[in-house]
């Protein structure tokens, strides 16, 4: 595995990690969701996309409580 490919396997794990901590949390998931337009049911299938990922570690880095 290259150098790049293990960055890139990194921050994807990094920000599924990010998703499931999003997901089960009762306060930050509603307004995730609210934030994004995403259903709840279509949380799995929208990880798939190009971009979503990264999106929730935007969403995770743009509220500075859930940050910290």
């Amino acid at each position: 595995m290259t150098n790049a490919a293990s960055m890139r396997e990194e921050a994807e794990t990094l920000a599924v990690r990010a998703l499931g901590f999003v997901a089960g949390d009762p306060k930050l998931l509603p307004r995730f969701l609210a934030i994004t337009g995403i259903e709840a049911r279509s949380i799995r299938h929208a990880a798939a996309e190009p971009g979503f990922l990264a999106g929730v570690l935007q969403f995770i880095l743009a509220h500075e409580p859930t940050l910290l």
